[in-house]
């Protein structure tokens, strides 16, 4: 059966394979849409329409989540559904993440692929909370299937192969591991943050043996600070000195972007005690 599409409309694909092969057909034209919220910001962000659009709504193999050594999340699951999942302290900060992000009207219908995918959103607030969580992807292409780890894919968002999507989410969630976020808004929870980040540690006899600290809305694209992450390494969680000097080791492996909501200086000043909030978040009592 041919998959080629129309030169204007909107496109209905039923699975995975039929939705990577209209994209491919569509090429630069054509865009997935999953909930929209990312697309529906283009005007306001300077980008051009697309005049192509292939919905994923009708694609199963995109929803669901199942919970087990890890947790495999559709790439179609939204904000709120991330944000209610029965799992244990390894996704914290994940679901935290989920449930502060935007409005509950945006919650509703912002999913976790298309925050994963948003070129150009330096603030979205799961994929900091991915990164910290060494979260996998599913990839589907035209070619075939593939999974690649999260901080790979987001430095290569602008070059991908043609057509291809994220199809799920793979979260490993062992025992001893604990994560926590935190985000700042310039007035009221709802808002973009300042400055978000996520926080994954794991915890034997009482001491941080492996820790990853993600810093998100401070660099163009949410950022793995491994020099913050050692800090902690070693050290129980509550040690403030190790706390400290993960906060200024974090400000000094970033270099922030300026913004009308909040200039450069500014993100990298708050950002020790966002991390300090994160850390004290971090429920170790069923890790």
């Amino acid at each position: 059966m041919s998959t080629t599409v129309a030169k204007n409309g909107v496109h209905i694909a039923t699975s995975m394979r039929e939705a990577a092969a209209m994209l491919a057909d569509l090429g630069e034209a054509g865009e997935a849409i999953a909930g929209g919220t990312w697309i529906m910001r283009a005007p306001d962000r300077d980008v051009p329409a697309h005049r192509q659009y292939v919905v994923l709504k009708h694609v199963p193999e995109l929803f669901g989540v199942s919970v087990a050594d890890s947790v495999d999340i559709g790439a179609m699951t939204t904000h709120t559904e991330l944000g209610g999942i029965e799992a244990g302290p390894a996704l914290s900060g994940i679901r935290q993440a989920a449930r502060e992000s935007a409005f509950p009207q945006v919650r509703n219908v912002a999913t976790v692929g298309g925050n994963i995918r948003a070129i150009g959103f330096a603030e979205a607030d799961l994929v900091p909370a991915m990164l910290a969580a060494r979260a996998r992807l599913e990839l589907t292409s035209p070619t075939g299937t593939s999974e690649e780890d999260i901080g790979d894919y987001l430095a290569t968002r602008h070059s991908r192969p043609a057509g291809e999507l994220i199809g799920r989410v793979r979260v490993p969630a062992p025992k001893g591991r604990a994560s926590a976020f935190e985000r700042l808004t310039v007035r009221a929870t709802g808002e973009y943050p300042i400055v978000n980040v996520a926080v994954s540690v794991d915890i034997d006899d009482s001491v941080v043996r492996d820790a990853r600290i993600a810093v998100g809305s401070v660099e163009p694209v949410a950022k793995l600070c491994v020099s913050a992450s050692q800090a902690l390494i070693g050290h129980r969680l509550g040690d403030s000195a190790a706390v400290d000097a993960a906060g200024v080791e974090a400000a000094g492996e970033l270099t922030s972007r300026e913004g009308l909501d909040a200039p450069g200086w500014y993100r990298l000043a708050v950002l020790p005690a966002l991390i300090r909030r994160a850390i004290a978040r971090i429920d170790l009592s069923s890790a």
